[in-house]
């Protein structure tokens, strides 16, 4: 069991009859109940938030913003989730601090007192918009930058990190650990999400004081890591194994992972999951670089006038958006031109989706391709299909998971994923509903959820579904989408 995942398991309770549909969604819009036929009464939910004093931050302009929203959803038990879920990041994991006259801001994954760099970025992210209207917030997300560019300049190839260098259980690891490092997994998002989290910073506020010479030096440190691990000048620096009887916590090879051809894609030894990956260049991941590549080019010329440097970061994302084109997209028998998973650049692929984020289904929501484009059409009929073998129908609900935690485990991830790259009100609709009723009466989001039983789930505070969840309420609130639920 990797660290990352806390497999805590709560009792039964089926919801057998709740109807789902996996192409058409007409039998879901004539079970979808309103409040009072559902049972639900507002005083039945209690908010689970810490009590104000004991919140690890609190933000006036976040806390408006939760009571406005929340007074224009309809339903009671989804306006208690999202009161519940949109503020779990900064309540319970955000420990900001100034350090050497600079805001430092360590964000936990919930359960797990480290901080990888791609979970992070995304609890914060929705908090973003308001930075200029909360001194004190913008304070605390240029202070996960500020961490973030520590956290690389430690080591480019890690995934998670500790506060300080206090070591891990994970510091037997057949690999080149470091006191500062939680776990030492080389993945593409690792990078990619901190330049996301920086960009859009940079694009709320114009505010360019995070992006010092450490953060040059970091993003620097991205482009050679991303360069070194497109393996045309040898295997490159990084190699990893794991005594453990977990196929996905290791790497063959003595720990360079399967062979790939090196075609300018990039490898990802392992997926946004902490899973290793079966065939190197992950195709999801690789398009983030692309996206990521151009925005930090974009950050490179206006912020920093340094023109050389974002010629290379354009070049680079040019040459691996053509071998994504070349070497990961494949005609499918069922489903015409889609993207593959994964691919080894020799013609192998795997035909596939994980719920975690960078993931095929996400693609739209990262802003790495356009959702009406006919392949990530193709490509989101497939995975949302008995063709995708990670995606499981049950009782209670449908969707897709991943090796991570097994067969028959749903993530609340995707569901939203899936209601974050769709305009069908319907498709929306059903997401919306199965959230709110996969909850396993708790108020909170969860890692995986069994797809007979919501009550049977994975982690019990888990950060990052939890943000996502209130990201998507809160949005389709303001685009006045549901409105039969949402005023």
């Amino acid at each position: 069991m990797t660290t990352r995942r806390n497999f805590l398991r709560a009792g039964s309770l089926s919801l057998a009859g709740l109807l789902v549909g996996q192409k058409s969604f007409s039998s879901v819009t004539e079970t979808w109940m309103q409040p009072e036929e559902s049972g639900m009464q507002a005083g039945k939910y209690v908010c689970k938030r810490p009590a104000p004093g004991k919140r690890n931050f609190t933000s006036k302009v976040v806390e408006e913003t939760i009571a406005s929203t929340k007074a224009r959803i309809k339903d009671p038990k989804l306006a208690w989730m999202f009161e519940n879920c949109y503020p779990n990041t900064l309540d319970t994991t955000c420990e900001f601090k100034m350090k050497n006259g600079k805001p430092d801001t360590f964000i936990l994954t919930g359960d797990i007192h480290a901080m990888w760099l791609r979970d992070s970025s995304a609890q914060v992210f929705p908090y973003v918009e308001y930075a200029n209207k909360d001194k004190e917030l913008k304070n605390m997300l240029a202070g996960v930058i500020n961490r973030q560019n520590w956290c690389i300049l430690i080591d480019p190839y890690a995934n998670g990190f500790n506060e300080s260098a206090t070591g891990s259980e994970w510091e037997s690891d057949n690999t080149e650990m470091k006191k500062e490092l939680h776990e030492r997994k080389w993945e593409i998002d690792s990078l990619c999400y901190p330049i996301r989290l920086a960009y859009h910073y940079w694009k709320a506020t114009g505010d360019t004081s995070p992006f010092d010479a450490d953060w040059v030096k970091a993003m620097g440190k991205v482009y050679q890591t991303f360069t070194e691990q497109q393996r045309k000048n040898g295997l490159g620096p990084y190699k990893f194994t794991r005594k453990t009887d977990r196929q996905g916590d290791t790497l063959l090879n003595f720990g360079y992972g399967s062979p790939v051809n090196p075609v300018g894609l990039i490898v990802s030894s392992f997926r946004p999951s902490d899973d290793a990956t079966l065939f190197g260049f992950l195709i999801p991941s690789n398009l983030f670089a692309v996206t990521s590549l151009r925005q930090l080019s974009e950050m490179m010329r206006k912020i920093k006038n340094d023109h050389t440097f974002a010629d290379r970061c354009d070049a680079l994302a040019l040459e691996v958006e053509n071998a994504v084109n070349k070497y990961g997209v494949f005609e499918h028998p069922d489903f015409g031109k889609v993207y593959a998973f994964e691919v080894d650049g020799y013609g192998g692929r795997v035909y596939m989706d994980d719920a975690n984020v960078p993931s095929l289904l996400a693609l739209p929501y990262l802003g790495c391709v356009d959702m009406n484009d006919p392949i990530y059409q193709n490509t989101r009929k497939m995975i949302l299909s008995s063709a995708n073998p990670y995606f499981f129908k049950g009782k209670a609900a449908e969707g897709i998971g991943g090796p991570h935690i097994g067969f028959d485990y749903i993530w609340p991830m995707s569901i939203i994923m899936r209601a974050n790259t769709t305009n069908d009100i319907e498709e929306i609709r059903y997401c919306v509903r199965t959230l709110r009723d996969t909850d396993g009466e708790t108020g909170f989001m969860h890692e995986s959820f069994h797809k007979d039983d919501p009550k049977d789930f994975t982690r019990s505070w888990f950060a990052w579904a939890n943000t996502l969840f209130g990201e998507m309420i809160h949005r389709l609130v303001e685009e006045g989408k549901l409105k039969e639920y949402f005023t």
